[in-house]
Protein backbone atom coordinates (compact mmCIF):
# COMPACT_ATOMS: atom_id res chain seq x y z
CA UNK A 1 0.00 0.00 0.00
CA UNK A 2 2.76 2.52 0.75
CA UNK A 3 4.35 1.98 -1.96
CA UNK A 4 1.01 1.92 -4.06
CA UNK A 5 0.44 5.39 -2.69
CA UNK A 6 3.71 6.86 -4.06
CA UNK A 7 3.19 5.69 -7.19
CA UNK A 8 -0.34 6.86 -7.91
CA UNK A 9 0.59 10.72 -5.66
CA UNK A 10 -2.39 9.39 -3.04
CA UNK A 11 -3.06 9.98 0.24
CA UNK A 12 -3.30 6.98 2.92
CA UNK A 13 -6.15 6.71 5.33
CA UNK A 14 -6.60 4.26 7.74
CA UNK A 15 -9.82 4.29 9.73
CA UNK A 16 -10.14 3.17 12.75
CA UNK A 17 -13.47 -0.11 13.02
CA UNK A 18 -15.62 1.34 15.61
CA UNK A 19 -14.95 -0.69 19.13
CA UNK A 20 -11.55 -1.39 18.26
CA UNK A 21 -8.41 0.49 19.33
CA UNK A 22 -9.33 3.59 20.75
CA UNK A 23 -12.32 4.24 18.89
CA UNK A 24 -14.63 3.27 21.84
CA UNK A 25 -18.19 4.74 21.71
CA UNK A 26 -18.65 4.69 25.55
CA UNK A 27 -15.32 4.42 26.78
CA UNK A 28 -14.23 2.23 29.04
CA UNK A 29 -17.89 0.80 29.73
CA UNK A 30 -17.85 0.30 25.72
CA UNK A 31 -17.95 -3.73 26.85
CA UNK A 32 -19.74 -4.04 29.52
CA UNK A 33 -22.62 -4.96 28.36
CA UNK A 34 -24.53 -6.40 25.12
CA UNK A 35 -26.69 -2.80 25.25
CA UNK A 36 -23.23 -0.80 24.67
CA UNK A 37 -22.30 -3.59 21.87
CA UNK A 38 -25.64 -3.08 19.49
CA UNK A 39 -23.59 -0.73 17.53
CA UNK A 40 -20.80 -2.72 17.13
CA UNK A 41 -21.65 -4.18 13.45
CA UNK A 42 -19.80 -3.76 10.10
CA UNK A 43 -22.70 -1.63 9.19
CA UNK A 44 -22.23 0.97 10.91
CA UNK A 45 -18.53 0.63 10.48
CA UNK A 46 -19.06 1.59 6.57
CA UNK A 47 -21.25 4.11 7.40
CA UNK A 48 -18.66 5.64 9.64
CA UNK A 49 -16.34 5.35 6.53
CA UNK A 50 -18.69 7.08 4.66
CA UNK A 51 -19.21 9.67 7.08
CA UNK A 52 -15.69 9.75 7.36
CA UNK A 53 -14.66 10.20 3.66
CA UNK A 54 -16.87 12.90 3.16
CA UNK A 55 -15.56 15.02 5.88
CA UNK A 56 -12.03 14.55 4.83
CA UNK A 57 -12.72 16.03 1.34
CA UNK A 58 -14.24 18.78 2.54
CA UNK A 59 -11.64 19.41 4.90
CA UNK A 60 -8.03 18.37 2.94
CA UNK A 61 -7.07 20.67 1.17
CA UNK A 62 -7.37 19.38 -2.81
CA UNK A 63 -9.00 16.39 -1.82
CA UNK A 64 -12.95 17.81 -3.04
CA UNK A 65 -12.76 16.20 -6.18
CA UNK A 66 -10.58 13.01 -5.34
CA UNK A 67 -11.45 9.85 -6.28
CA UNK A 68 -11.20 7.06 -2.94
CA UNK A 69 -10.24 3.56 -3.13
CA UNK A 70 -10.96 1.36 -0.64
CA UNK A 71 -8.57 -1.09 0.50
CA UNK A 72 -8.45 -4.12 3.24
CA UNK A 73 -7.46 -7.44 3.96
CA UNK A 74 -8.93 -10.08 5.84
CA UNK A 75 -12.10 -8.78 7.72
CA UNK A 76 -11.13 -5.31 6.69
CA UNK A 77 -11.40 -6.67 2.99
CA UNK A 78 -14.67 -7.74 3.29
CA UNK A 79 -15.40 -4.16 4.48
CA UNK A 80 -13.31 -3.09 1.50
CA UNK A 81 -15.44 -4.91 -0.85
CA UNK A 82 -18.80 -4.35 0.71
CA UNK A 83 -17.61 -0.54 1.18
CA UNK A 84 -18.21 -0.81 -2.77
CA UNK A 85 -20.98 -2.43 -3.35
CA UNK A 86 -23.13 -0.11 0.03
CA UNK A 87 -21.74 3.17 -0.75
CA UNK A 88 -20.72 3.19 -4.56
CA UNK A 89 -20.97 6.65 -4.51
CA UNK A 90 -17.94 7.00 -2.13
CA UNK A 91 -15.10 5.12 -3.23
CA UNK A 92 -14.56 4.11 -6.78
CA UNK A 93 -13.18 0.89 -6.40
CA UNK A 94 -12.32 -1.57 -3.75
CA UNK A 95 -9.13 -3.93 -3.37
CA UNK A 96 -10.13 -6.52 -1.00
CA UNK A 97 -7.59 -8.94 -0.28
CA UNK A 98 -8.33 -12.26 1.66
CA UNK A 99 -11.35 -11.27 2.09
CA UNK A 100 -13.84 -14.38 2.95
CA UNK A 101 -17.04 -13.03 1.96
CA UNK A 102 -18.33 -16.01 1.36
CA UNK A 103 -17.71 -18.00 4.23
CA UNK A 104 -21.17 -17.54 5.63
CA UNK A 105 -24.54 -20.08 5.28
CA UNK A 106 -23.97 -22.72 2.93
CA UNK A 107 -22.21 -20.74 0.27
CA UNK A 108 -19.37 -22.55 0.74
CA UNK A 109 -18.06 -26.34 2.35
CA UNK A 110 -17.50 -25.77 6.01
CA UNK A 111 -14.49 -28.24 5.79
CA UNK A 112 -12.42 -26.10 2.87
CA UNK A 113 -10.67 -23.87 5.51
CA UNK A 114 -9.01 -27.27 7.44
CA UNK A 115 -8.27 -29.02 4.27
CA UNK A 116 -6.11 -25.76 3.07
CA UNK A 117 -4.17 -25.79 6.25
CA UNK A 118 -3.64 -29.52 5.66
CA UNK A 119 -2.19 -29.38 2.56
CA UNK A 120 0.33 -26.18 3.56
CA UNK A 121 1.68 -29.07 6.21
CA UNK A 122 1.19 -31.42 3.43
CA UNK A 123 3.55 -29.55 1.06
CA UNK A 124 5.55 -28.65 3.88
CA UNK A 125 7.61 -31.72 4.36
CA UNK A 126 6.80 -35.65 4.49
CA UNK A 127 5.12 -36.94 7.29
CA UNK A 128 3.90 -33.72 8.60
CA UNK A 129 0.68 -33.29 8.24
CA UNK A 130 0.14 -37.18 9.59
CA UNK A 131 2.20 -36.76 12.59
CA UNK A 132 0.17 -33.68 13.15
CA UNK A 133 -2.71 -35.96 13.08
CA UNK A 134 -0.98 -38.72 14.85
CA UNK A 135 -0.87 -36.00 18.05
CA UNK A 136 -4.56 -36.22 18.48
CA UNK A 137 -4.56 -39.61 20.16
CA UNK A 138 -1.44 -39.33 21.53
CA UNK A 139 -2.39 -36.70 23.67
CA UNK A 140 -5.78 -38.65 24.38
CA UNK A 141 -3.71 -41.22 25.48
CA UNK A 142 -1.21 -39.74 27.73
CA UNK A 143 -4.51 -37.26 29.11
CA UNK A 144 -6.28 -40.45 30.27
CA UNK A 145 -4.09 -40.10 33.29
CA UNK A 146 -2.64 -37.89 36.15
CA UNK A 147 0.92 -39.08 35.62
CA UNK A 148 0.17 -38.45 31.77
CA UNK A 149 -1.26 -34.49 32.10
CA UNK A 150 1.81 -33.79 34.39
CA UNK A 151 4.24 -35.26 31.78
CA UNK A 152 2.60 -32.90 28.99
CA UNK A 153 2.44 -29.97 31.10
CA UNK A 154 6.41 -30.34 31.85
CA UNK A 155 6.65 -31.26 27.95
CA UNK A 156 4.88 -28.39 26.77
CA UNK A 157 6.54 -25.85 28.89
CA UNK A 158 2.73 -24.88 29.73
CA UNK A 159 2.37 -21.66 32.09
CA UNK A 160 -0.33 -23.50 33.68
CA UNK A 161 -0.05 -27.17 34.56
CA UNK A 162 -2.93 -29.30 33.16
CA UNK A 163 -5.62 -31.06 35.67
CA UNK A 164 -8.67 -32.80 33.64
CA UNK A 165 -9.49 -34.03 30.49
CA UNK A 166 -11.02 -30.57 29.82
CA UNK A 167 -7.39 -28.87 30.24
CA UNK A 168 -6.41 -31.67 27.51
CA UNK A 169 -8.88 -30.27 25.16
CA UNK A 170 -7.75 -26.75 25.41
CA UNK A 171 -4.17 -28.00 24.83
CA UNK A 172 -5.68 -29.62 21.36
CA UNK A 173 -7.81 -26.31 20.84
CA UNK A 174 -4.42 -24.29 20.97
CA UNK A 175 -2.80 -26.72 19.30
CA UNK A 176 -4.95 -26.80 16.50
CA UNK A 177 -5.05 -22.71 16.28
CA UNK A 178 -1.35 -22.68 16.03
CA UNK A 179 -1.06 -24.45 13.27
CA UNK A 180 -4.06 -22.75 11.48
CA UNK A 181 -1.65 -19.38 12.15
CA UNK A 182 1.08 -20.93 10.71
CA UNK A 183 -0.57 -21.71 7.81
CA UNK A 184 -1.84 -18.24 7.01
CA UNK A 185 1.46 -16.46 7.85
CA UNK A 186 3.41 -18.69 6.04
CA UNK A 187 5.13 -15.81 4.30
CA UNK A 188 8.60 -16.21 2.04
CA UNK A 189 10.69 -13.94 4.56
CA UNK A 190 10.91 -13.63 8.50
CA UNK A 191 8.51 -11.62 9.46
CA UNK A 192 5.80 -10.17 12.54
CA UNK A 193 2.47 -10.25 11.70
CA UNK A 194 1.33 -12.74 14.73
CA UNK A 195 4.19 -13.41 15.77
CA UNK A 196 7.91 -12.90 15.20
CA UNK A 197 8.92 -15.79 12.86
CA UNK A 198 10.96 -17.40 10.19
CA UNK A 199 10.92 -17.76 6.13
CA UNK A 200 8.49 -20.15 5.28
CA UNK A 201 7.61 -20.80 9.10
CA UNK A 202 5.28 -24.41 8.16
CA UNK A 203 8.35 -25.92 6.21
CA UNK A 204 10.76 -24.95 9.04
CA UNK A 205 7.82 -26.56 11.83
CA UNK A 206 7.68 -29.63 9.14
CA UNK A 207 11.50 -30.21 10.11
CA UNK A 208 10.25 -31.63 13.47
CA UNK A 209 7.25 -33.44 12.45
CA UNK A 210 9.03 -35.75 9.65
CA UNK A 211 8.31 -39.10 11.94
CA UNK A 212 4.45 -39.79 12.25
CA UNK A 213 5.08 -43.33 13.42
CA UNK A 214 7.12 -42.80 16.51
CA UNK A 215 5.79 -43.60 20.06
CA UNK A 216 3.53 -41.18 21.91
CA UNK A 217 6.11 -39.39 23.97
CA UNK A 218 8.65 -39.03 21.34
CA UNK A 219 5.83 -37.61 18.97
CA UNK A 220 4.89 -34.91 21.16
CA UNK A 221 8.19 -33.82 21.90
CA UNK A 222 8.38 -32.92 17.90
CA UNK A 223 5.36 -31.31 18.47
CA UNK A 224 6.22 -29.24 21.13
CA UNK A 225 9.46 -28.50 19.62
CA UNK A 226 7.18 -26.90 16.39
CA UNK A 227 5.18 -25.13 18.54
CA UNK A 228 8.08 -23.51 20.32
CA UNK A 229 9.43 -22.11 17.05
CA UNK A 230 6.26 -20.26 16.77
CA UNK A 231 5.87 -19.19 19.81
CA UNK A 232 9.13 -18.63 21.12
CA UNK A 233 11.25 -18.03 18.43
CA UNK A 234 12.73 -15.02 19.90
CA UNK A 235 13.87 -17.71 22.84
CA UNK A 236 12.41 -15.64 25.21
CA UNK A 237 9.18 -17.18 26.77
CA UNK A 238 10.03 -18.74 30.03
CA UNK A 239 6.69 -20.65 29.34
CA UNK A 240 4.13 -21.28 26.74
CA UNK A 241 0.78 -19.43 27.55
CA UNK A 242 -2.31 -21.67 26.11
CA UNK A 243 -4.33 -18.65 26.22
CA UNK A 244 -2.33 -16.56 23.73
CA UNK A 245 -1.95 -17.60 20.24
CA UNK A 246 -0.91 -14.76 19.13
CA UNK A 247 1.21 -11.65 21.05
CA UNK A 248 -0.63 -9.32 18.77
CA UNK A 249 -3.47 -8.57 20.29
CA UNK A 250 -5.74 -8.04 17.13
CA UNK A 251 -8.92 -6.75 19.06
CA UNK A 252 -10.30 -10.31 20.30
CA UNK A 253 -12.98 -9.50 22.25
CA UNK A 254 -15.03 -7.15 19.97
CA UNK A 255 -14.44 -9.66 17.30
CA UNK A 256 -15.60 -12.26 19.61
CA UNK A 257 -19.06 -10.19 19.89
CA UNK A 258 -19.06 -9.77 16.30
CA UNK A 259 -18.86 -13.65 16.13
CA UNK A 260 -21.51 -14.29 18.04
CA UNK A 261 -24.15 -11.82 16.23
CA UNK A 262 -23.83 -11.05 11.94
CA UNK A 263 -20.25 -13.17 11.71
CA UNK A 264 -21.40 -16.21 11.81
CA UNK A 265 -18.86 -18.46 9.58
CA UNK A 266 -19.69 -22.34 9.54
CA UNK A 267 -16.23 -24.62 10.01
CA UNK A 268 -16.15 -28.30 10.32
CA UNK A 269 -13.18 -30.80 10.04
CA UNK A 270 -13.68 -34.49 9.25
CA UNK A 271 -10.14 -36.20 10.05
CA UNK A 272 -10.26 -37.67 6.75
CA UNK A 273 -9.96 -34.64 4.04
CA UNK A 274 -7.42 -32.80 6.87
CA UNK A 275 -5.51 -33.58 10.06
CA UNK A 276 -7.84 -32.61 12.36
CA UNK A 277 -10.43 -34.57 15.00
CA UNK A 278 -13.47 -34.83 13.70
CA UNK A 279 -15.49 -32.04 14.84
CA UNK A 280 -18.96 -31.11 12.98
CA UNK A 281 -20.29 -27.05 12.66
CA UNK A 282 -22.71 -27.29 15.52
CA UNK A 283 -24.76 -23.56 15.52
CA UNK A 284 -26.61 -24.51 18.57
CA UNK A 285 -23.56 -24.63 21.16
CA UNK A 286 -22.74 -21.73 19.47
CA UNK A 287 -26.00 -19.72 20.07
CA UNK A 288 -25.73 -21.15 23.79
CA UNK A 289 -22.25 -19.58 24.54
CA UNK A 290 -22.98 -16.41 22.68
CA UNK A 291 -26.04 -16.41 24.77
CA UNK A 292 -23.84 -17.35 27.96
CA UNK A 293 -21.13 -14.65 27.29
CA UNK A 294 -23.28 -11.32 26.29
CA UNK A 295 -27.07 -12.45 26.31
CA UNK A 296 -26.94 -12.30 22.25
CA UNK A 297 -28.01 -15.27 19.52
CA UNK A 298 -26.10 -14.92 16.25
CA UNK A 299 -28.21 -14.72 13.19
CA UNK A 300 -26.35 -17.06 10.59
CA UNK A 301 -28.04 -15.64 7.71
CA UNK A 302 -28.13 -12.03 8.66
CA UNK A 303 -25.02 -11.30 5.99
CA UNK A 304 -26.22 -13.25 3.10
CA UNK A 305 -29.45 -10.93 3.42
CA UNK A 306 -27.63 -7.73 3.97
CA UNK A 307 -24.56 -7.72 1.32
CA UNK A 308 -26.19 -10.57 -1.31
CA UNK A 309 -24.66 -13.90 -0.97
CA UNK A 310 -23.27 -15.04 -4.16
CA UNK A 311 -25.57 -13.06 -5.66
CA UNK A 312 -23.49 -10.01 -6.70
CA UNK A 313 -23.28 -9.51 -10.12
CA UNK A 314 -25.03 -5.83 -10.08
CA UNK A 315 -21.49 -4.39 -8.27
CA UNK A 316 -18.80 -3.27 -10.16
CA UNK A 317 -14.81 -2.11 -9.55
CA UNK A 318 -13.79 -5.06 -6.60
CA UNK A 319 -10.95 -7.04 -7.40
CA UNK A 320 -10.61 -10.14 -4.99
CA UNK A 321 -7.06 -11.11 -4.42
CA UNK A 322 -6.67 -14.56 -2.88
CA UNK A 323 -3.20 -16.72 -2.03
CA UNK A 324 -3.30 -20.40 -2.54
CA UNK A 325 -1.58 -21.40 0.67
CA UNK A 326 -4.13 -19.36 3.03
CA UNK A 327 -7.32 -21.13 4.52
CA UNK A 328 -9.33 -18.13 4.26
CA UNK A 329 -9.52 -18.41 0.37
CA UNK A 330 -11.75 -20.93 0.97
CA UNK A 331 -14.69 -18.49 1.48
CA UNK A 332 -13.32 -15.93 -1.27
CA UNK A 333 -14.35 -15.29 -4.66
CA UNK A 334 -11.45 -16.86 -6.58
CA UNK A 335 -13.22 -16.63 -10.34
CA UNK A 336 -14.38 -13.49 -12.04
CA UNK A 337 -17.51 -13.34 -11.55
CA UNK A 338 -17.57 -10.16 -14.33
CA UNK A 339 -15.43 -8.32 -16.56
CA UNK A 340 -15.12 -5.83 -13.29
CA UNK A 341 -15.56 -7.92 -10.25
CA UNK A 342 -12.30 -9.51 -10.75
CA UNK A 343 -10.62 -12.80 -8.80
CA UNK A 344 -6.51 -12.99 -8.49
CA UNK A 345 -5.18 -15.85 -6.98
CA UNK A 346 -1.59 -16.07 -5.86
CA UNK A 347 -0.66 -19.53 -5.54
CA UNK A 348 2.41 -18.93 -3.22
CA UNK A 349 0.88 -16.56 -1.19
CA UNK A 350 -0.25 -16.77 2.17
CA UNK A 351 -3.24 -13.85 4.50
CA UNK A 352 -2.66 -10.92 2.13
CA UNK A 353 0.63 -11.06 1.63
CA UNK A 354 -0.10 -8.73 -1.43
CA UNK A 355 -0.78 -5.94 1.04
CA UNK A 356 2.73 -6.16 3.06
CA UNK A 357 5.54 -4.16 1.71
CA UNK A 358 7.62 -5.10 -1.35
CA UNK A 359 10.20 -7.91 -0.19
CA UNK A 360 13.38 -9.40 -2.87
CA UNK A 361 12.01 -12.28 -1.46
CA UNK A 362 8.49 -12.15 -2.53
CA UNK A 363 7.35 -14.43 -5.05
CA UNK A 364 6.78 -13.91 -8.70
CA UNK A 365 3.16 -14.36 -8.51
CA UNK A 366 2.49 -11.39 -5.42
CA UNK A 367 4.67 -9.19 -7.63
CA UNK A 368 2.47 -10.17 -10.25
CA UNK A 369 -0.88 -9.58 -8.43
CA UNK A 370 0.40 -6.12 -7.38
CA UNK A 371 1.20 -5.05 -11.09
CA UNK A 372 -2.47 -5.93 -11.64
CA UNK A 373 -3.93 -4.72 -9.18
CA UNK A 374 -2.35 -1.51 -9.77
CA UNK A 375 -3.97 -1.56 -13.09
CA UNK A 376 -7.48 -1.62 -11.40
CA UNK A 377 -7.11 1.19 -10.02
CA UNK A 378 -5.26 3.55 -12.66
CA UNK A 379 -8.42 2.94 -14.70
CA UNK A 380 -11.12 3.05 -12.07
CA UNK A 381 -9.08 7.19 -11.54
CA UNK A 382 -9.03 7.42 -14.68
CA UNK A 383 -12.72 6.91 -15.44
CA UNK A 384 -13.64 8.88 -12.46
CA UNK A 385 -11.34 12.01 -13.43
CA UNK A 386 -13.07 11.94 -16.35
CA UNK A 387 -16.62 11.83 -15.16
CA UNK A 388 -15.83 15.19 -13.19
Amino acid sequence: MWDVAEELNAMLVFAEHRYYGESLPFGNESFSDSRHLNYLTSEQALADFAVLVEYLKTTVAGARYSPVIAIGGSYGGMLAAWFRMKYPHVVVGALAASAPIWQFGDLVPCGTYFSIVTNDFKKGGTGCSESIWNSWNAINHLSSTDAGLQWLSSTFHLCSPLKTVQDAVTLKNWLSETWVNLAMVNYPYKADFLQPLPAWPVQEVCKFLKDPSLSDKLLLQNVFQAVNLYYNYSGKASCLDMSETATKNLGQLGWYYQACTEMVMPMCTDGVNDMFEPQKWDFDVLSEECYRLWGVRPRPSWILSVYGGKNISSHSNIVFSNGGLDPWSAGGVTQNITDSLVAIVIPDGAHHLDLRSRNPLDPKSVQQARALEVCYMKQWIEKARHSH
